[in-house]
C-alpha cells in the first residue's frame, strides 16, 4: 500500500465516478446504478436513494474530471474550493470495524458532498506527497477514462474498462500480420 487505505479507496472511487460519465454512455443511468456504486466503493453514511441525490452525484463528475486535466496549481484550486465549499473539518473516526481514518464532513452529509470531500482529501495527499503523476488518462486511443496508478513502479497505462486487453489483442494481431508478410 502506497498511501493510507482510505486515501487509496477515495482515489479509486473518484476515478470510477469520473468514468461513469464517458463517451461510451451514462454509467449512472438510474438510482439503482448509484446504489451499486455506493456498495462497490464501500461508502458509508447517509444514502437517500433518490433522483435528486443521483443528479447531485452526476453534477460532481465534471468538477472531479478537471483534476485529471489540470496542472498542480489548478488541482490545488479545485481541491481547496471543494474543501471550503463543504466546510471540511478533518477528524479521525472509526466505524464498521474499520481502523481510524479521516472524515472531513459528517456521515449524515449528502452523498455527493461526502464523495467530493473524500476525493479532495485524497487528492490533497497526492499533492502533499508530490505524487500527482499517478493521476492519468487511459493510454488507449479510443478511451477518455481516467485512472489512478497505484502500482509501485508507476507503470499502469490503461483503465479498468478492458483497454489493456484491447491494446494487447491489437498488438498481437499486428505482430501476427507482420509475421505473415
Amino acid at each position: 500500500m502506497l498511501f493510507a487505505h482510505d486515501t487509496e479507496c477515495s482515489l479509486i472511487a473518484a476515478a470510477a465516478l469520473v468514468n461513469t460519465d464517458s463517451s461510451d454512455g451514462e454509467g449512472l443511468p438510474d438510482v439503482a446504478a448509484l446504489d451499486e456504486f455506493f456498495v462497490a466503493h464501500a461508502y458509508s453514511g447517509r444514502h437517500e436513494h433518490t433522483e435528486a441525490e443521483l443528479r447531485a452525484v452526476r453534477a460532481l463528475r465534471p468538477r472531479l474530471r478537471r483534476i485529471w486535466h489540470s496542472d498542480t496549481d489548478g488541482i490545488v484550486t479545485i481541491v481547496n474550493g471543494l474543501l471550503r465549499e463543504y466546510h471540511a473539518l478533518p477528524q479521525l473516526i472509526t466505524h464498521d470495524d474499520e481502523p481510524y481514518h479521516l472524515h472531513a464532513v459528517p456521515r449524515d452529509a449528502p452523498l455527493a458532498v461526502r464523495m467530493a470531500v473524500e476525493a479532495a482529501m485524497a487528492i490533497a495527499d497526492l499533492v502533499r506527497s508530490g505524487e500527482l503523476s499517478r493521476l492519468r488518462t487511459c493510454d488507449h486511443p479510443d478511451c477518455d477514462n481516467v485512472l489512478v496508478d497505484l502500482s509501485r513502479n508507476r507503470s499502469r497505462r490503461f483503465c479498468e474498462a478492458g483497454c489493456g486487453n484491447r491494446a494487447a489483442v491489437t498488438a498481437y494481431r499486428a505482430r501476427k500480420a507482420a509475421a505473415r508478410r
